[in-house]
């Protein structure tokens, strides 16, 4: 059973879509615009390992409670305080160890969306700036309301994004072109050309409220497939991504050395059989 109330925190709400077989709504909603801040990243990392470990979720849509604003990115009053903190006598290489370990924990907390064992579908609206280019780079699929506005925000704040957008933004697009363009102008671009270059996959018209119904239907789909299925699917995908097609081959074989002997094989080939709809038991809790 699963109790969206243990997920929730402070900054991140987490709901139950009723009757979806496992379906979770993760929410961002620190009032007014969902700027993000250190406490507020590591509640989502926490949140995502957490789900991550329950074998009753399936799938999960991040989205944000907040009108006009999916995320205005980070929390620029909060990071200058670490940046500007004074020196403490040491030397520019020793200053530079905590402040790379504290971007190394933001990297982690951020990769959790990623590293979380079910499918993750992104419903963005409104003006996503900055850092949640990053986060959105995490989803497995990403839908975006009509109303979206992006922007890869990080040079006009002095910066080189860091947290993930300039690793996977290019390999997501597959246009190196296009993915330098956007990061190094810093211009906004809208869903449609979002749609255009591979960012998103749908746009939604509306705002809000239309494209978590349209994620929520999809997440709903999924959730009602093999978890050893998708779980496995989303894993492989992400070493193809990462290793050689020959790798990723005989990493599969591998994989799936063991995952065809899954009672979920043996339930789909019968549903074949049968005519009737599988039933999956949920995967273990870690």
């Amino acid at each position: 059973m699963i109790t969206p109330s243990a997920y929730s925190g402070k900054f991140i709400k987490v709901s139950e879509v009723k009757d979806a077989g496992g379906v979770l709504i993760v929410q961002l909603a620190r009032s007014p615009v969902n700027a993000v801040h250190e406490e507020m990243w590591r509640e989502l990392s926490s949140i995502f390992d957490k789900i991550s470990r329950d074998g009753e979720v399936r799938a999960v849509v991040l989205g944000s409670n907040i009108p006009n604003f999916w995320c205005a990115g980070l929390d620029l009053v909060e990071a200058a305080k670490t940046i500007s903190k004074p020196p403490s006598g040491q030397d520019a290489a020793r200053e530079g160890i905590p402040l790379r370990q504290h971007i190394l924990d933001f990297q982690n907390a951020i990769s959790s969306i990623e590293n979380c064992r079910q499918p993750v579908i992104a419903a963005v609206h409104g003006l996503a700036i900055g850092l949640s280019v990053d986060i959105l780079c995490t989803c497995d699929i990403r839908y975006a309301a009509s109303d979206t506005k992006f922007s890869i925000k990080e040079v006009d704040v002095g910066m080189a994004a860091d947290i993930g957008t300039l690793a996977r933004f290019p390999k997501i697009v597959g246009n190196q072109s296009a993915a330098r363009e956007l990061a190094l102008t810093a211009r906004m671009f809208d869903a449609n050309e979002a749609k255009d270059i591979g960012f998103v996959n749908k746009v939604v018209q509306g705002s809000l409220d239309e494209v978590m119904k349209a994620a929520v239907a999809t997440a709903k789909l999924i959730a009602s497939k093999s978890p050893m299925g998708t779980v496995g699917t989303k894993h492989i995908l992400l070493h193809a991504r990462d290793n050689s097609v020959r790798d990723n081959l005989e990493y599969t074989a591998t994989w799936n050395a063991l995952a065809l002997q899954s009672a979920d094989s043996r339930d789909a080939f019968a549903a074949f059989t049968t005519k009737k709809p599988p039933v999956y038991k949920p995967l273990p809790k870690l």
